[in-house]
């Protein structure tokens, strides 16, 4: 296959990631209407790490032991950032969680400036005016949740903590997956993302009302299979043969399909403040992870490709 067809297809790839990731959140508020946070979670993660331990056993044999703790401890942020996410959409529209959660992008130059001392660069800061902008709009434009559910604000509250916590999730992954196997790594976390799924469903959730249905159960497999372990592969395929900018870009539109699909759907609406919101935190998104390198030509490309590799678990894997 000439190079071509290969950059194209990878760039199909990407864009496919970029829809499940923004499916991801609509069909989680379908599944909360029968599963429990936790429980959904639990399921997801399970499945998928059962699928990738078969598909790419060997590579996880070769785990050392220092692989698998610094895998397990950043499972925790994962879960701890899925955790309130899945949670939060229950009080939220997808769409709107969504962008809330995407702030993420916006979060992490300032935790790795706590942690690693690398101060933020112009486009950190104008990326961070951009979102904040946005969620003030967001906090606005009220919308279908707010005017049905009086615990709307609790969805949007818990989807920019768990934007925090997945900007904590990638530093850690900075931290501690620098130059190990991404596949592995990917692995153990789902493993304990899955773990503290288990025990948190069964101490805190309450699963005796549960009536499962042929939907729910395609749901669960939705959302394991096509969003997390599907969307994995997709995206390191995609990712190696698009250069770093043009990834972020394509991959940037899962908060794009994110809204479009629940509005398509009827679950969600739209207001002109919403509208704006959204705007101000997709630009906040593309200034954030291209520093508009796809304006000025290749000049920043060489520095893009050294941040994408050392944040190259970013949490989109599970979306």
């Amino acid at each position: 296959m000439d190079n071509k067809k290969i950059n194209l297809l990878s760039k199909l790839a990407l864009l496919i990631v970029a829809i499940l990731w923004g499916s991801s959140l609509t069909v989680v508020k379908q599944s909360s209407q029968t599963f429990n946070p936790n429980f959904i979670l639990a399921i997801r993660f399970t499945l998928a790490a059962i699928l990738l331990s078969i598909i790419f056993w060997k590579r996880l044999r070769q785990a050392k032991s220092d692989d698998i703790r610094n895998g397990l401890i950043i499972g925790c942020f994962l879960f701890a950032a899925y955790s309130s996410q899945t949670l939060g959409v229950r009080f939220a529209d997808p769409g709107r969680s969504g962008f809330l959660s995407a702030s993420y992008c916006v979060i992490v130059p300032f935790l790795a400036w706590i942690v690693f001392k690398t101060k933020p660069d112009k486009y950190n800061l104008s990326a961070a005016v951009l979102c904040v902008t946005g969620i003030f709009f967001i906090s606005l434009s009220g919308g279908q949740s707010t005017s049905e559910n009086p615990l709307a604000w609790l969805g949007d509250l818990l989807a920019l903590l768990s934007g925090v916590l997945f900007a904590s999730h990638i530093v850690a992954v900075s931290a501690l997956a620098k130059d190990r196997d991404p596949i592995v790594m990917t692995i153990l976390q789902f493993i304990m993302a899955a773990s503290l799924s288990w025990v948190t469903t069964f101490v805190v959730e309450d699963n005796s009302h549960i009536i499962v249905t042929s939907r729910s159960v395609f749901e669960l497999l939705y959302l394991a299979v096509m969003c997390t372990a599907v969307a994995l592969l997709l995206q390191n395929i995609g990712q190696k043969y698009t250069n770093p900018s043009t990834a972020a870009i394509i991959l940037g539109f899962e908060s794009i399909f994110g809204i479009l699909i629940p509005v398509m759907l009827g679950i969600e609406s739209l207001t002109v403040f919403s509208v704006i919101g959204f705007f101000f935190i997709f630009a906040a998104i593309l200034v954030s992870e291209t520093k508009l390198s796809f304006l000025k030509g290749k000049e920043l490309s060489t520095e893009i490709a050294d941040l994408n590799s050392e944040a190259e678990l970013s949490p989109e894997v599970v979306e």
